[in-house]
């Protein structure tokens, strides 16, 4: 991975870091199973931070897509899936 010197890294009014290229390498793409189960296991662990750049995504996706979870009752689903962690 090539880090964007030019680039300055970014934060909105909450703190959370923008889009920044050479961290959120998986920004647009579809959610795997694999990293749903990953994120609702340790989200309540790891937190909005370490979530984002472990599964390469902006903190404010990582924070929608839980948020879109709870709301639709699978967040529990794959929070105990214990298929691929």
């Amino acid at each position: 991975m090539e880090l964007v010197s030019n680039q300055p890294i970014e934060f909105d009014v909450f703190g959370r870091m923008k889009f920044h290229p050479a961290f959120h390498q998986k920004h647009g793409q579809p959610y795997s199973e694999s990293d749903l189960e990953y994120l609702c296991k340790y989200w309540e662990t790891d937190g909005m931070q370490l979530m984002a750049l472990a599964l390469g995504r902006p903190e404010g996706a990582i924070s929608t897509k839980v948020a879109k979870l709870k709301k639709n009752g699978r967040f529990d689903y794959y929070k105990n899936l214990n298929k691929h962690w």
